[in-house]
């Protein structure tokens, strides 16, 4: 791709100032923590605003097809995160924290190595915390001719205010919905007001980059693809969360129903998720999209529930 098919250097600047001055009292999530970052006050996530956490970058093969394609997603997890799921299969960096400390400059970097190796796209998993930070990355590494798509890869816990300032400048989203019902989300995630967050920030998305376009290799270069993990004892909301999906995004709608469910984190301590899902739960899943005429996306076999395809985190 050429750099000129993306916003110039300057529109991610203008982006990140604007959200700079909001971190006086911090909304950049629907938790809305009111703490002043730009003095050094943290909130629920724990990120500062200088600088971002990012435990590791890498070329990561265990996404959806059109997002690692060939040669692999140019993957950049972020630590903190603004949810506390119980059961998190990446804890250890969202919920621990850790991971090293960023600057724009040295983030930008990042971003050009991994294009250097090959990789298909900038993937930036949990980004919201360190925005500012990667909106002034972008800019820096736009300037240097950065030509790869930006995925905005979230858990769907999103202001749509917040997404409406990067308009034109994110180009796949890649959010979960990851339930129907905010008493379960508040239980599970302590993410009050889940549901009309998750559906409005998807509305946005949707309103800013449509439903998942591919090139001819089959790698997406613009777009949403929304993910949903399957919950057992029906805690996810399976079938709803579907029609909501469709509702928003439309029959063309992209959707990625993952199975990968295991206990991990604080799962055990939890009731209704002490056990992978069964048949019946994969069942009515599946036939949530068969109903509802979703046929485009990927859907994982009910073996998928282990740790196998879990990354390994920098401790």
């Amino acid at each position: 791709m050429s750099a000129e098919l993306f916003a110039p250097p300057e529109a991610y600047e203008h982006a990140a100032a604007r959200l700079e001055k909001a971190l006086r009292s911090c909304a950049l999530c629907p938790r809305r923590c009111r703490v002043n970052r730009l003095e050094g006050e943290l909130g629920f996530c724990r990120a500062r605003a200088a600088i971002a956490a990012v435990n590791t970058s890498q070329l990561h093969h265990g996404e959806e097809p059109p997002i690692s394609g060939s040669k692999g997603s140019g993957t950049v997890f972020f630590a903190g995160c603004t949810l506390a799921c119980r059961f998190c299969q990446n804890w250890r960096i969202s919920q621990a924290g850790g991971g090293e400390e960023t600057s724009p400059e040295d983030l930008a970097g990042v971003f050009l190595g991994l294009e250097m190796t090959g990789a298909h796209n900038i993937n930036l998993v949990t980004p919201t915390p360190h925005l500012v930070v990667i909106l002034k990355a972008l800019a820096i590494a736009r300037g240097y001719g950065l030509a790869l798509p930006v995925v905005y890869n979230t858990s769907g816990y999103e202001s749509a205010a917040v997404l409406r300032q990067m308009d034109g400048l994110i180009d796949i989203y890649l959010p979960d919905f990851k339930y129907i019902d905010d008493s379960v989300a508040e239980r599970l995630s302590q993410a009050p007001n889940y549901v009309a967050s998750a559906r409005s920030g998807l509305r946005e998305m949707h309103r800013q980059v449509g439903n998942l376009k591919l090139e001819d290799d089959g790698t997406a270069y613009r777009g949403v693809m929304v993910r949903h993990l399957v919950l057992p004892e029906g805690l996810s909301g399976t079938p709803q969360v579907m029609a909501e999906i469709a509702d928003i995004c439309g029959p063309g709608a992209w959707i990625s129903l993952m199975s990968q469910y295991f206990p991990t984190y604080k799962a055990m301590e939890t009731p209704g998720l002490e056990r992978r899902i069964n048949q019946a739960e994969y069942q009515e899943a599946t036939e949530a999209l068969e109903r509802l005429g979703l046929s485009r996306g990927f859907v994982q076999g009910l073996a998928s529930a282990t740790d196998e395809l879990v990354p390994r985190w920098r401790e």
